[in-house]
């Protein structure tokens, strides 16, 4: 019976928890940051778009 890889588990646990921390402070700071411009400007009806 082959043993359990006790290195290779800690890594891939390791890994995962570096990921979502990362997730976590992503999402933090998107959520701090105002919207941009190009959000707050009301987008013209596609029939003025077209009539031109």
């Amino acid at each position: 019976m082959a043993k359990p890889n006790y290195e290779y588990a800690k890594r891939q646990r390791d890994l995962a928890k570096k990921q979502k921390k990362e997730e976590k402070r992503k999402l933090k700071t998107e959520a701090q940051q105002p919207p941009t411009q190009e959000e707050d400007l009301p987008q013209p009806p596609e029939d003025e778009k077209t009539a031109v």
